[in-house]
């Protein structure tokens, strides 16, 4: 029989019984969907982490109180201090400035209204190395910090809620009871990993440390964590060598590190194996549904035997071969599935589609997930209508006739 003639005899059964074809193909369907979303938002949770981490600044590496351990346990010593900023900016040579940081929630009041945000202690470095901006008025001076001034520069979403349209420069907000001058207003900056960085205030890290916070090392001034940038790219590596080895030095380490050096590339790696991670099961599940899907079509193929066994014993009493029968149940089984893959795909980047459009996540239409989902779907296709199809084909013609 002409393979043409086969394809049009299956696609006219399949048209005659609508609604259980639709039925059978909707696993498939959703299977497809599924892993198509799901690859496509794991890669646009993917894009936007990368974006973030660059966003912090050029070539920044980050000195982190404890070790790994340390850090997992949520057991940080209180070991990283200003005093090792200050060695690190006069003696590691690729370095090109350094932003040691403390960092509290308070309340933040000004008049009836008052907001609970993060407290930064930073130092005038904090705006080059971190690639910060100031939208108005001016941020402190190293004169400042040397003076403990009660100086505050507001990120835009607190002067938001606490000023509104009005001007927020010149005005006075209380931290902890402590009376603070509005000198300056941040340039928005956006989320970073679902902290919102436009909901800060900053201050002079040695008021923060003596006036909100309180000394808490019994090594020097604690830092919650040191912001360094690398004087290019290719100094990145012999930055993180030459800090380590000054820490170590510093803090008398015979063993085990009590700090942590991480560079951009080292937390990307980090955040993309987790999120390629929760990708890849993400898609095994959705993946479950095609394997579902794929035993609906042959639960329906069996079916369409038992029901058409008159005409098949007629086809073969006529002169159809095995062959014949088996390629035309096989075509029906494979239209199905790649007829519900097809429309899953489509429905899959709708959905990624959308999912951009309402969301921070610049989710991606990936080819190759589009190409192993449709070449999936008809493969389960051709693998679970071989048991229907074979079995169709082995009908003794005379068999079926009486059985009809």
């Amino acid at each position: 029989m002409d393979i043409l003639e086969s394809i049009k005899m299956a696609t006219t059964t399949l048209v005659a019984n609508k609604l259980r074809s639709s039925l059978t193909m909707l696993g498939i369907i959703i299977g497809n969907a599924s892993v198509i979303a799901m690859v496509g938002i794991g890669q646009g949770a993917q894009k936007l982490a990368s974006e973030q981490f660059e966003s912090l600044g050029p070539n920044v590496l980050f000195i982190i109180p404890g070790n790994q351990n340390a850090q997992r346990n949520r057991d940080v010593p209180k070991t990283l201090v200003l005093e090792d900023a200050e060695a690190i900016v006069r003696q590691v040579p690729s370095v090109g400035g350094v932003a040691p940081q403390i960092q509290t929630r308070q309340s933040v009041t000004y008049s009836n209204k008052n907001t609970n945000t993060q407290i930064m202690g930073v130092t005038p470095e904090f705006l080059p190395v971190r690639s910060f901006n100031v939208a108005k008025g001016r941020f402190f001076s190293n004169q400042d910090v040397k003076g403990n001034t009660q100086v505050a520069i507001l990120g835009p979403d607190v002067v938001k809620k606490l000023f509104g349209n009005s001007n927020s420069i010149g005005e006075r907000v209380r931290i902890k009871n402590i009376s603070f001058l509005v000198i300056g207003v941040m340039e928005s900056k956006g989320s970073f990993l679902g902290s919102n960085q436009d909901d800060t205030v900053y201050i002079p890290l040695t008021t923060a440390a003596n006036r909100i916070i309180g000394r808490t090392s019994p090594y020097g001034l604690e830092v919650s964590f040191i912001s360094v940038s690398a004087k290019d790219a290719n100094s990145i590596g012999a930055a993180q060598f030459q800090i380590s080895n000054l820490l170590r030095l510093r803090h008398k380490i015979t063993t085990e590190d009590d700090f942590t050096v991480r560079t951009q590339k080292d937390v990307l790696t980090i955040v993309g194996t987790i999120s390629g991670a929760l990708t890849l099961m993400l898609a095994a599940i959705a993946g479950i549904s095609l394997f579902v899907g794929g035993i609906g079509v042959m639960n329906i193929m069996l079916v369409s035997v038992t029901e058409r066994t008159q005409e098949i014993g007629l086809r073969k009493a006529i002169g159809a071969t095995q062959q014949d029968i088996l390629i035309q149940f096989m075509i029906e089984a494979i239209i199905l599935s790649a007829a519900g893959g097809i429309l899953g795909t489509f429905i899959g980047v709708g959905g990624i589609m959308l999912v951009g459009a309402v969301t921070p996540l610049k989710a991606g239409i990936s080819p190759v997930a589009i190409a192993i989902a449709v070449g999936v779907s008809g493969g389960i296709g051709l693998f679970f209508g071989v048991v229907p199809a074979r079995r169709a084909a082995q009908l003794d013609p005379i068999v079926a006739l009486r059985s009809a």
